[in-house]
Order: structure tokens, then sequence, then C-alpha cells
């Protein structure tokens, strides 16, 4: 109670802060601090703050809303963000395309008109047609925040499958839509997650947890992951439980069908850096009683009714056989043909390969090499009407070819500069589109005619600036232990580099996710203004393939700050900008990235931006599905080596290891339904950052409401963050707008 008196008592007075100078120190609510701490091989830790994991009680909120006061009063003196996000509105208002998909005659696609809060799914009878609107997500939500995630078409083309996620939870719900009637069924799935629905006859198999309990949906640990089949017109407590591994609760386990619906493919992830893979041959499961399938698998009799579970509490109730067991690797499905089955792996190739094998004798021992391992990384495959288009990532941008059916290579597609290529086709359609895009591209869809080898431009956006304004240019540079960096970088052609010029730098650096070129409206203010906007492929990314990954994880996590802090050293000594004039960002992964190196290096930075990052090492694998991370980061748990070397960097436990050197200013962003991140994470290193001695800069935080981690935010919403976000790194960096 002393303490809630304490937080209201600063709320009431906090407008005193409305006008004052940007250097003077804010003044910032005081959290309590309580004497809890845990013991790891013999080094106590506390951890006053956390209270703060518990974000569903009235002190958390209090805490909550008290910040969210000193950070709106802070943006409200600069007094240029209203013009900001003016533009950033100017450049979002233009058409946006989603690739064609073509099922049974029709063309499917999105299209947002420029500010609709989500994009709309069309339907057309050819490319020519007048397009129809089949599904209009804003319909959703008054507020935009009911966003579509994916959508798949039954063999039969009856019926339209998609998941919805509500306020940027990773939670998602599956709804039927009667394709010819486009009106929804009755059939609604809750507790979905990481799920889309895979058709098979009259129904689907969709991924899901158990009910959680109530109050705590955002933050428990997600345990149980199961797959069932769900039967159109069926009510969910009666869908059949397929597949569950009781022995792992802290795994994913996700279905996919292929598209003629001969083959189930079970994916078994989270405790390595790859997976397992199952199959079954469905040509010999009667899609009509799945029940009878999963009681026959462990001889325990039939059912008559469509059961949830049938007869067993658990298992491979499907009876699907292991063919790939080495989860250290990667195997991912990317097509059938008749007999024929095509993978994606790195196990024997740390660029990736593509390998098929026989659907009588699938087993990994069995695969043999279709296409070898290149000294690139394999990006995708696409198989159309007699031929096979081949993407590969080279030093972070993307190239395309043709292949023969056998593999062999005969050209490359001609693409526009640097920048990243997504390619769709279909193993009976001769129509093959691609969506390009680099920093100063915005995606553009083009149509290829794998006949002629000919490309024409399907869908151009149509963005209010001046791209032939900008360079983009990708340097290497050394890192600290002298690894060769790739960063790509992008500012006005006039631009004169004397050091004084404004940058922002971001970087990732983890989960063998690459960070490819790829255009942002966002950006563009800053760059119209003199800025310069730089990405930095750490490692930890997959730009390099698997040993590039494996280089920034566990015991060489440092490795990624010291290749980031190198790039912030390199762009300084070559007159790019300097300390007063550098903004670094990430977020997530790349949160946690900021948040160390400013504890590492203070100094080099004038503005840090953390979004949605993960900030508590020591703590991260306890909530929602922190587990899956383990392979990335170890735990605290591991050994007392990975407990060490977690607790060297880690965000929350490094704040003002630099002792007597100031912090530049720091903005951290996080959302109330992120359940990916959770915001505990932000909270816990904001209530520490404020509380220490680090500088008279400022150190806010920016909580967002009904968001998460960052997928499915309306488009209003987002405005309202990039403006924030930018707003911050222009003041604080004294740009003028």
């Amino acid at each position: 109670m002393k303490f809630m008196k304490k937080i209201l008592t600063l709320m009431a007075i906090m407008a005193g802060c409305f006008g004052c100078s940007q250097n003077k120190p804010l003044e910032y609510p005081v959290a309590e601090k309580q004497d809890i701490s845990d013991n790891y091989f013999g080094t106590e830790v506390a951890d006053p703050y956390r209270w703060m994991e518990d974000d569903t009680t009235a002190q958390v909120k209090a805490w909550v809303d008290a910040e969210n006061l000193v950070t709106q009063n802070y943006f409200s003196r600069i007094k240029f963000r209203g013009a900001l996000k003016e533009r950033l509105t100017q450049l979002s208002n233009y058409e946006k395309f989603g690739i064609p998909v073509k099922r049974h005659g029709k063309y499917y696609f999105s299209k947002n008109d420029g500010l609709q809060d989500q994009s709309v799914i069309y339907v057309a009878d050819s490319l020519d047609a007048e397009p129809q609107v089949l599904l209009d997500p804003n319909k959703l939500s008054e507020d935009g925040t009911v966003a579509l995630g994916s959508m798949s078409i039954s063999k039969d083309g009856k019926y339209m499958a998609y998941t919805v996620s509500r306020s940027g939870s990773d939670w998602v719900e599956i709804y039927v839509m009667d394709l010819e009637t486009k009106q929804l069924t009755k059939d609604h799935i809750q507790w979905a997650k990481f799920t889309g629905a895979s058709w098979f006859g009259n129904g689907f198999f969709y991924s899901a947890y158990p009910a959680p309990e109530e109050g705590k949906e955002y933050s428990n640990v997600n345990e149980n992951h199961l797959i069932y089949y769900h039967k159109i017109g069926e009510h969910q407590e009666k869908d059949a439980l397929i597949y569950s591994n009781p022995e792992y609760p802290k795994r994913f386990y996700t279905a996919e069908t292929d598209e003629d619906e001969n083959f189930l493919f079970i994916y078994e992830s989270g405790a390595n850096l790859g997976n397992r893979l199952f199959m079954k041959d469905l040509r010999k499961v009667n899609p009509e009683n799945i029940c009878k399938t999963v009681a026959a698998s462990y001889a325990a009799g039939s059912s008559s009714t469509f059961c949830k579970g049938s007869t067993v509490a658990g298992g491979n109730n499907i009876g699907a056989i292991e063919i790939a067991s080495n989860d250290a690797f990667e195997y991912n499905v990317v097509e059938t043909d008749g007999e024929t089955l095509y993978f994606i792996t790195n196990n024997g190739a740390q660029n990736y390969k593509i390998m098929k094998a026989a659907a009588s004798k699938p087993q990994f021992s069995k695969w043999e090499d279709f296409i070898p391992e290149t000294e690139n990384v394999l990006a995708g495959i696409s198989f159309t009407n007699g031929k096979i288009i081949v993407t590969y990532m080279q030093d972070a941008s993307t190239h395309a070819y043709v292949c023969s059916m056998e593999g062999v290579r005969e050209k490359e597609i001609e693409l526009p500069t640097l920048g990243t290529v997504s390619v769709y086709g279909r193993k009976n359609e001769s129509e093959v589109f691609y969506s390009f895009t680099s920093y100063t591209y915005p995606a553009t869809i083009f149509k290829y005619d794998v006949a002629t080898g000919e490309t024409s431009e399907f869908k151009r956006p149509q963005v209010a600036f001046n791209p032939n304004d900008f360079i983009t240019e990708q340097v290497f540079f050394e890192s600290k232990d002298g690894t060769k960096v790739p960063m790509f970088i992008t500012h006005r052609k006039d631009m004169e580099l004397n050091g004084e010029n404004p940058l922002f730098l971001y970087g990732y650096g983890g989960f063998n996710i690459s960070l490819n070129p790829g255009f942002s409206v966002a950006r563009i203010p800053f760059l119209e203004r003199g800025g310069i906007y730089v990405d930095v492929n750490l490692r930890g990314g997959g730009e390099y393939g698997e040993s590039w990954h494996l280089a920034g994880t566990k015991l060489n996590k440092q490795n990624v700050f010291d290749d980031f802090i190198a790039a912030a050293e390199w762009l300084i000594a070559n007159k790019y900008t300097n300390s007063e004039k550098l903004c670094i960002n990430g977020g997530s992964n790349g949160g946690l990235l900021v948040g160390a190196v400013v504890n590492q290096r203070p100094e080099l930075y004038k503005v840090a931006i953390a979004q949605v990052g993960v900030m508590d090492m020591l703590r991260y694998h306890k909530f929602t599905i922190g587990w899956n991370w383990a392979s990335d980061y170890g735990t605290s748990a591991d050994s007392q080596e990975m407990f060490k070397a977690l607790y060297a960097y880690s965000p929350l436990h490094t704040i003002g290891a630099k002792k007597g050197i100031d912090y530049p200013a720091i903005l951290v962003t996080t959302a109330d339904h992120d359940d990916r991140v959770v915001p505990a994470h932000s909270f816990k290193y904001t209530a520490t950052l404020q509380a220490a001695q680090t500088g008279p800069e400022p150190k806010i935080i920016r909580i967002e409401t009904k968001a998460g981690h960052g997928g499915g935010m309306p488009i209003s919403k987002w405005l309202e963050m990039q403006s924030d976000i930018w707003a911050f790194a222009f003041y604080n960096l004294g740009m003028k707008f």
C-alpha cells in the first residue's frame, strides 16, 4: 500500500516534467525493491523486481501507468513528432499486394489500399478479372487488433481454414469458410499456437495446447503441444488426438500434409537446433474415421464415435514412422511428386542441400542427394510445371536460378539489384511469381515465364519518395577476432562522409535468422534528412550457413556483441558518423543485443532503442516458450560455465558494469500481449536502469496496449509506434524535422 501511494503521488506531480529541458534528468517512478535472490552454483544473484513477472497485479499496473505518464510527457516535448507521423502516414499510404496463389482455377491474393489496418483477401477468376472480396479482417474488430494469419484451402476447393490472432498474441483461433457461400461454418478452434490447418479429407490437422490457467494466458510456460484432427461440422471437444509426447512436454509438434493429401509429416522441434521428422502414408487412412485409425495403431480396439484422444491417453496415435531422428539438424519437406519425396536439410551440409527419397523407403539413411550443397546458402526451392527454381543467399542477398527437373542449373533470373527474392510456384502450374525488395526498392511482384525465360512486372507499388536519391553499398569489416562481417549501408547519394552524419545501426544476430535487404517506409524520413541506415549481418544469423549461426550461440554469444561493437567502431573510423550521432536498435534477440552492448560500451552510442528484448538471461526459459531458445542461449541451469557466460552479458544483470560512464538515451518498448518475450523482461530492465546511476540522458519505456511481439499490429498502432521510435532518435541525435 505504501508503494501504491508513492506511485500515485508521483503520477499527480509528473506534469512538472512537461516543460523541462532536454538535458534535465527525468524523475522516474520509484519501483519497490524486494529481498529476493537465487543461488546459481554458489553465486547469489539478487532479483528485486521479480514481482513484475506477474503483470496482472495492481502493483505492476500502477507502475506501468506511472511509467507511461513519464513517457507520454517526454514525447510531448518533441514538437515535430506530429509532422514526422504525417510524413510516415503519407509514405505508408500506397497499395500493397501479396503474391497471387492459384487454387482450383481461381487466384487468391491480399491487397491493402494503403492505410487499412489489415490487408484484405481477394479472389478472382483470372489475373485480368475483377477481384471480389473474400475476407476482410478489418471487419473482425473495430480497432484492427484482430489479425489474419495463415490460410489453407481444402483439396476439393469447398472450404478455406484460416487463423486469427488477437492483440498480437501468439495464440490463434481457427475458423472455416464455405468458399461457395463465403459464410463461416460453425467450426471454431481455440488455444491453438504455432500452427496452421493442414487438410485431409473433410477435416484438417492442427496443433494446440491445453487451455491455460485464467489470468496466466500470456506468461505461463507453454507445455504439452498436441496435434489433433478436426472434422468439419464437429465441436472441438470431439477432435481426435493424433500425436503427443508426454515424455517431452517442452517441445513443438506440428503437422503438415502434402498438396495431394497423400502423406502426413509430423515435425518435433524445440529440444535442439533442428527437428525430428515423422511420416504417415495417408493413402492407407480413412479420413471419415480417424478415431478407428488411432485406436488400431495401439491395437486398443475401435471407437464408434469421433472422440478426443480416442481410447489412448497420448503418444504417436496415428502410427507415423520416424524418418529422421538426429535433431541437431533440420529436415523440411519441400515437395512430393508421386512416390518421390523432396527435402531440404543441413545434415551433412552446413549450407543446406536438397535430397530425395522414395515414399516406400523414407528413412534418412535411404535419402539421396538431389541438388548438392554449394558455397552459398540454400534459401528456398519452388517446383513448377517442368522446372525447379532454387534461391541461394550470397553475402546476405539472394539469387534465383532455374534448374531442370533433374536438378541441373540452367540459368539465373536477373534481379534489379542486391536484394531479397521470394519465389512462388506450383508443380502443376506454368505460372511463377516472385517478389523482390531492397532498402530503397519497395516489394514488387514479378511474373516469370518458365518457357521463355522472360520476366514481366506484375504489381509495382507507388511510394511517395524518390529512390534514385539514395544508394546502398555493402562493406566488410573485421570483428575483434579477425572474422570478416558484412553490412549494408544506405544513404543519400549527395551525402558528404565527414564523420558528422546521424546513423541508425540495426542488428539481430541469432537463431539462424538472416538479415536480408528489405524495404520499410519507416526509414525514409531519416534517410531524407541526411541520416545513414545500416544493417549489420552478425554471427548467430544464417547468412553463411550453420557454422556462422553456431559461432554466435551459447558460449560463443559474445561474438555477436563483438561484431556489433566492431561495426560501430568501423563506421566511426571511416567517417560515416561519430559517437554523438550514433543510434542503435534491435528487437527481440536484437533487443538483447542492444542491452548487452550498451552495458559493455556505453560511451560508443548516443541513442539506444531496445524493442521487446530478452533482458533477463537467467530466467528467460521460465516463461511461455522461452525454453525453446536454450538451443541458442543455453540456460543458467545447464552448468556453472554456462551460468557464468549468461551472467556476464545479461542486460538486466550488467547495468552499470562500466563505472562512471554515462549511458546513452535509451527507449525500451514492449507490449501487454507479448506472450513470446514477456513484458517482465522490459519491466525489470527498465526499473533497474532507472534506479542505477547511469547519467542524465532519458531512460524511458513505451508499453503498447492490445499488441504483442510485433505481428498483426494494425497500421494505426504501427504508425504511432514508429513515430515515437524515430522521434526519439531524431530528438536525441540533435536532428530537426
